[in-house]
């Protein structure tokens, strides 16, 4: 069995969508803006973490002849996947190896994961510093309800817990906290990478 970190599974899952759509994989540079990334040297890498793993082929010396193989082993419950900021937008998303994490089972469910919450910014929503946030992945965050708790990733700049909005093609993220400032950005720049399903707090 072997286990993929959080953007290893982000990579994978657009190539996968990506090659059913178009019958052919993607360039670096269209997973390098889908994935958010200001070079390509980060695409490379994961590219070459996901061929060692045994889940995707390239023929070497071509471009766009990435194949999804298999998908990764099953996993059973919910994994820590690193951390993400309640306050500023900081690349806070740790990418390591996922870690189980034993949680109620109604938080327990396929698709989830775990992040640990480091700073304030949405103690009014009951979330602090230190609590773990389960996630579970979002495909089209047009259909996200407003003000719905999200992990934001912003293009260039990191990512973020905060409540979400859409306005006019605008994305807006709020902080339940009065210290904070909502943050607003061109809805391109920003991917929706979870939204909230629970919380756990350790005692």
């Amino acid at each position: 069995m072997f286990a993929l970190t959080h953007r290893e599974r982000e990579l994978l899952d657009f190539l996968d969508v990506y090659i059913q759509q178009h019958g052919f994989s993607p360039s670096v540079r269209l997973i390098r803006e889908a994935m958010g990334y200001r070079s390509n040297s980060p695409v490379q890498i994961y590219l070459n973490r996901l061929e060692a793993k045994g889940v995707i082929y390239r023929e070497k010396g071509k471009a766009r002849t990435v194949r999804v193989l298999r998908e990764p082993a099953p996993r059973e419950g919910v994994f820590l996947q690193g951390t993400i900021a309640a306050g500023g937008v900081v690349e806070s998303f740790t990418d390591h190896a996922p870690e189980p994490i034993q949680l109620p089972e109604p938080l327990n469910q396929p698709g989830n994961y775990a992040l640990r919450v480091i700073g304030d910014s949405m103690i009014k929503s009951h979330i602090c510093s230190g609590d773990y946030v389960i996630l579970h992945a979002v495909s089209d965050a047009q259909a996200l309800k407003p003000g719905s708790i999200v992990a934001a990733h912003v293009e260039g700049e990191g990512t973020t817990l905060k409540h979400f909005y859409l306005k006019e093609g605008r994305a807006i993220l709020k902080p339940a906290n009065d210290k904070f400032p909502d943050i607003e950005k061109d809805a391109t720049r920003v991917q929706i990478q979870g939204v909230l399903v629970g919380v756990w707090r350790e005692y």
